[in-house]
């Protein structure tokens, strides 16, 4: 089985890709429309700059190389939401080509391409089998990676897009939220031609999709059948990908440059941009240099990549066993309430694990004193209710010396008496308090 993705990332522009209108939220259906995104007759495409930027930025992220010009093509084809009947892409000299990017830091994927285009308009199917289009999206600029067949599963692809989306979010700043902002199409052969589902959107559809495929695929060469190389979708209600049209060739386009556009020599550009260390490069890096395991390091950059740096901060100003203890209990159960609090300044909490570790004051006080700064709480108020907690799964551990032993073999021990106190508190305490007071009992004992 071969699978390969073919992946459309929303660009964080304010405009369009060649036009002024906005790429916010419209108020109504066909407002954010243009003569140019709509192509009337005489209006012209101006190229966003920032696009070409983000382009790049993506490009070198992936290890592609990125030639000194690159220029567009209209693809043309014949379709309601593509109100010019062609498409403004890129063809035959794209941003980036031949890339390598790595899941887990181990099994490389080969990227055969990172292209700029702009994304057509929206097809909304109604009750009465007509359907209505949507043109605020025509223009939006997409950045289209696609990667050579080299996953080899639905559960990798999943990894491999997850990974790969928490980068490019980082590299560009795209925010967390919107993850249908990133959409793809999924290319998979069981046996020698292949089919392809378009437009899936969300980490669970892409594997939803492929499963189905591979199912679908596998039964149909079993009977003797022939797998017909076509376009499917995916009904996400349904769990199954139906075939939507005979799968177009290349030269089916009919390619030719865009004229109103003209060649743009990036090189000078390319060389001044820098891209920022990615989330699974830092994870890698993080693990290797302070000696903690994969999974640690990737719950620190995954939480947060700011957290990942305090930790940072932490080993330089104290040493990694120490920043991995702090970092992991009480600095991860009040992080999120210091980022919904506006984050800032992390001083403090490097105040206060250096004064426990010169034994100035105690784990118990050095974890009451981050939540209280953390989470903004008053100091006292914290003390009260860490110390019922702290008693509450004493008592448990007290009654049940094996949870010590099999914490040893295996952390997951720990959730006996999570789940034992989360009961017993009937929700008065935070999830995220409870695991951190009975992780920190635990090793305390250990």
């Amino acid at each position: 089985m071969k699978i390969g993705l073919e992946v459309h990332v929303q660009l964080p522009t304010k405009s369009k890709l060649f036009c002024p209108c906005p790429t916010t939220d419209a108020p109504a259906p066909n407002t954010h429309v243009c003569p140019v995104c709509l192509g009337f007759p005489g209006a012209r495409p101006m190229m966003n700059g920032k696009a070409i930027e983000y382009g790049i930025l993506l490009a070198k992220m992936l290890g592609c190389t990125v030639r000194d010009t690159t220029w567009f093509a209209r693809k043309i084809y014949f379709y309601p939401d593509n109100v010019k009947n062609f498409q403004i892409t890129q063809y035959d000299r794209p941003l980036g080509e031949k890339g390598m990017y790595y899941l887990n830091g181990k099994k490389p994927i080969r990227i055969t391409r990172i292209h700029i285009e702009e994304d057509p308009g929206k097809i909304k199917r109604v009750g009465d089998l007509s359907s209505l289009i949507d043109y605020n999206r025509s223009g939006i600029p997409l950045a289209e990676i696609v990667t050579e067949p080299d996953l080899s599963t639905p559960a990798e692809a999943r990894e491999f897009l997850g990974q790969l989306i928490r980068d490019i979010r980082h590299t560009i700043d795209i925010p967390d939220d919107g993850e249908r902002s990133i959409r793809c199409d999924c290319n998979i052969s069981v046996g020698i031609e292949r089919c392809e589902v378009k437009n899936v959107t969300g980490l669970k559809n892409v594997e939803r999709a492929l499963t189905y495929e591979l199912v679908r695929q596998t039964k149909l060469l079993k009977a003797g059948g022939k797998v017909v190389r076509e376009t499917r979708r995916f009904d996400e209600e349904r769990g199954v990908t139906i075939s939507v049209r005979k799968k177009e060739l290349e030269a089916d386009y009919g390619y030719i440059d865009e004229p109103d556009l003209g060649i743009f020599n990036v090189k000078e550009l390319a060389e001044r941009l820098k891209i920022k260390e990615s989330p699974q490069n830092m994870t890698l890096r993080i693990s290797k240099e302070y000696g903690i395991d994969e999974r640690t390091a990737k719950q620190f950059v995954s939480t947060s990549v700011e957290l990942a740096h305090l930790f940072e901060e932490l080993a330089a100003a104290t040493d990694a066993e120490t920043a991995r203890m702090w970092t992991s209990g009480a600095v991860s159960a009040g992080w999120k309430a210091f980022e919904a609090r506006g984050g800032g300044d992390t001083a403090e909490v490097i105040s206060l694990v250096g004064k426990f570790r010169a034994g100035e004051i105690t784990d118990t006080e050095c974890n009451i004193r981050i939540r209280a700064f953390l989470t903004g709480t008053d100091t006292d108020e914290v003390r009260s209710g860490s110390s019922d907690l702290d008693s509450m799964i004493g008592e448990y551990l007290d009654v049940n010396p094996s949870v010590i032993e099999d914490y040893r073999k295996n952390e997951k021990a720990a959730n006996r008496v999570i789940g034992h106190v989360m009961k017993q508190t009937g929700g008065a305490c935070s999830s995220a308090d409870i695991v951190d007071a009975t992780k920190r009992l635990i090793e305390e004992r250990l």
